[in-house]
């Protein structure tokens, strides 16, 4: 018997799930946006826990080594990730200043090896999308690094909004089938 006649496919669930999870993502995403301070300590937050588990992976691992050096080395990186995740938890504002300027310096660093691409495949059809990206990347390393600190209270959570904005938008026009250029069927 055909599942359509049931008004239920794995097709279709699917594509009710993907609407669902981009659904969701948009809300996240406008609400990060609007709210990007907030926004920035959850981030703050959350990379602090991440840190706290990858200091106890390191502990546990330099636990069970059987050399001195392994055993002293995890001891010391897990130590290491376990202060800055605390810190990180019990002082977000300060780690979000600290995060904001890493990622300046990230953006920074990322636009000169794009622009350093651009300039190695130069001859290579559609290689301005190295160009463009490499500057604009770098115009807002430079910007955020330019007023920071000021720049913290909404750089990283405006940014991770932007993101789940638009991994919302790709959920739901993808898992639906649909186009926000003129609502051209994509299945």
């Amino acid at each position: 018997m055909d599942q359509a006649a049931f008004g239920s496919s794995p097709h279709t669930e699917r594509n009710k799930g993907a609407a669902i999870v981009g659904i969701l993502l948009i809300i996240a995403g406008l609400l990060a946006i609007f709210l990007p301070f907030i926004a920035g300590i959850a981030v703050t937050a959350l990379v602090g826990w991440l840190l706290l588990i990858a200091g106890a992976a390191h502990l546990f691992y330099g636990w069970h080594s059987r050399s001195t050096g392994a055993v002293v080395w995890q001891t010391i990186i897990g130590l290491l990730y376990w202060l800055v995740g605390l810190y990180l938890i019990f002082h977000p504002a300060r780690g979000l200043v600290t995060l904001t300027l890493l990622l300046a310096s990230y953006f920074v660093v990322e636009g000169i090896i794009e622009l350093v691409m651009y300039f190695r495949l130069r001859h290579l059809h559609r290689a301005k999308w190295f160009l463009w990206d490499g500057l604009i990347t770098l115009l807002l390393g430079i910007l955020i690094w330019a007023h920071w600190p000021f720049s913290s209270v909404w750089v990283l959570g405006t940014l991770v909004g932007i993101s789940l904005l638009i991994s919302g938008f790709t959920r739901l026009f993808f898992g639906t089938g649909t186009s926000i250029l003129g609502g051209v069927g994509l299945v």
